[in-house]
């Protein structure tokens, strides 16, 4: 009886702190973009609007979520040299899933991310994930992580999106936000920024967002 209420004491409640944790460290302290400097691409290249910015975030989580609980369910049964290609062949299974089901629900969307949905097949952050937590953790656990980087990579796409939409056309989700009377062309004092909608200014406002992530964040700056 005894020992059966020590194996009662060690297990970990779902939502745990230290399980908590897996889903809150990657939002801040060990975010994949801004901090890992992982998945970089996907910041620069489709964050001109918010709404291909939310897709590929939505489809990063599925991926990730499900990858990492199959990886950790398979994980006693893969050889060990074989386990990248192991990997590569779950992700990329999931990555046809998603590419299937966009074109099949949102065509223009997924006409407009076109590569970048198959390039989710080498994300840095996914097959990082599988490596270093799946293939030694528990499917819950695993899952958390997958859920916890993902929403970390997803925020940054979207802050990103919304600086260079707003900035660069006036716009969110192809709505037209500044009003049409504030631009220069109606008598007012307003000019979109086209630079927002170029490759370095997705570059640029990553930076930024590091920049001020750190400010605030004393052991990111303890730990350089």
């Amino acid at each position: 009886m005894a020992e059966v209420k020590e194996v009662k004491k060690e297990r970990e409640p779902l939502f745990g702190k230290k399980n908590r944790l897996l889903i809150t460290d990657p939002l801040n302290d060990s975010n994949p973009i801004t901090v890992q400097v992982l998945g970089i691409c996907s910041a620069l290249a489709i964050t001109v609007k918010l709404y291909p910015a939310l897709v590929m975030s939505i489809s990063v989580l599925f991926v990730l979520g499900a990858g990492n609980v199959v990886i950790s369910l398979m994980r006693n049964l893969i050889p060990n040299r074989i386990r990248i290609i192991v990997q590569l062949v779950v992700v990329a299974s999931l990555v046809i899933l998603v590419d299937q089901v966009l074109k099949a629900f949102v065509y223009d969307v997924s006409k407009e991310l076109s590569v970048f949905v198959g390039l989710i097949i080498t994300n840095c952050i996914i097959m990082g994930r599988f490596e270093a937590f799946a293939l030694g953790n528990t499917p819950w656990k695993s899952f958390l992580d997958g859920v916890g980087n993902a929403f970390g990579y997803a925020w940054i796409l979207l802050a990103v999106a919304f600086f260079r939409e707003l900035l660069g056309s006036g716009q969110l989700f192809g709505y037209q936000i500044i009003p049409e009377s504030w631009y220069l062309s109606e008598g007012g004092f307003y000019s979109n920024n086209g630079m927002m909608l170029l490759p370095p200014m997705a570059l640029i406002t990553v930076g930024i967002i590091i920049w001020v992530q750190r400010a605030k964040n004393t052991k990111l700056i303890e730990e350089n």
